[in-house]
Order: structure tokens, then sequence, then C-alpha cells
């Protein structure tokens, strides 16, 4: 069972549950996103209680072992991101798709060959579209393995090893990285305090 869900970040921190573990949250430019993820991941799983969250070597949040669910958050503008599993680890990737300084530069960087070919094989208008697709589907594999952003090089996401969909959903470019097969569909996506697409 996967379950995606989007929420918005500054509905999900202003919840009445997000008072509740905000002593708990980070201070600072952390402080909303925080909360968002975790009133998102609590209200996902109710009526149970939000169960104690663990940090792996390289600081992937997961729940302590006897919880049977693997999760995985991301965030980019107002927007937020969970998947949620009972089949193993996941990652997940959410960009809002926007215009970055030097992101042909950033692309020669990180790249694969297969990767670029898919960039270059786009009409030029639609490029910065495709490298948002092809960042989500790469740090959807990194996050899924619990891997450092500075993995994101050694990933090719055309490979067949992986099974990774995406999705674009109006300005935003979204990415899953499960164990089994997903097809992430519009349909296949709950919305918690946002309106639907």
């Amino acid at each position: 069972m996967y379950q995606f869900i989007l929420g918005k970040i500054s509905t999900l921190s202003a919840d009445p549950l997000a008072s509740t573990l905000a002593d708990k949250a980070p201070q600072g430019a952390r402080n909303a996103s925080w909360l968002a993820g975790r009133t998102l991941l609590a209200r996902t799983l109710s009526p149970s209680p939000l169960p104690e969250i663990v940090f792996g070597e390289q600081g992937k949040p997961a729940f302590i072992d006897a919880h049977p669910f693997w999760f995985n958050l991301s965030h980019s503008g107002d927007d937020i991101a969970l998947l949620v599993s009972d089949e193993g680890e996941v990652g997940c990737d959410i960009e809002v798709i926007r215009p970055r300084e030097n992101w042909q530069a950033l692309a020669n960087a990180v790249f694969s060959v297969a990767e670029h070919q898919e960039l270059e094989n786009e009409s030029p208008e639609r490029q910065l579209a495709a490298f948002w697709r092809i960042w989500t589907r790469k740090e959807a594999i990194v996050k899924q393995r619990g891997g450092s952003a500075w993995q994101i090089v050694s990933i090719d996401s055309t490979a067949q090893a992986h099974s990774v969909s995406q999705l674009r959903l109006g300005s935003l470019s979204l990415a899953v990285c499960t164990p089994t097969p997903f097809t992430l569909t519009a349909e296949s996506i709950s919305r918690h305090g946002m309106q639907q697409a």
C-alpha cells in the first residue's frame, strides 16, 4: 500500500495539531515546514498516535522499528508532499517548476549521459520543466536510499534498476521511488488543506 498526500505548509503549520508539536520543532527557517510535515504525517496516520521518529546515518527520518510504515517528506515553496508505505523504504520529491539561475550548469554537473539526452530531446521552451522532472526523479531515488544530496551525481534516474514514477501536476514536478511498482497519478494523490488541481 502506498499513500501520496499533498498539502500546504501555511495551512498545516497553522493546524491546531501543529501547536501540540511546537515544543519539539526547530526554530528559524525550518519551523513551518517541520510542523507541516509532522502534522501531515499525524493526520495521515490518524487515529493512531504519531510514532517516535528516529534518524538514520544520513539524517533520513523513520519510525522506530516496531512500526510497520515507512515514509518520506519533501517540500518546495508552500507545497509539501508525503509518501507512506507498508512495503519498504520510499523516497519522494516535490519541486515547484520555476526558473533557477544556472540550471544548465547544474544539469551539466550532476546529470548522467542518458539524462542529458532526455533534456536535449525537449524543445528549448520545455527544457526547464524537463530539468525539474529529472531532478525530482534523482532526488526521490537518493531519498529512498537514505542518502545525502551529494550522492545525486552518482544516480542515473533513467536506469531500469529503480522503481520510479513521476507526474507533473500544474506547476509541480512530483516523483516517487518505491520498492515495488507504484504509478503516481492525479487520482492517486490525496490532498490535505488544498484545492483539487
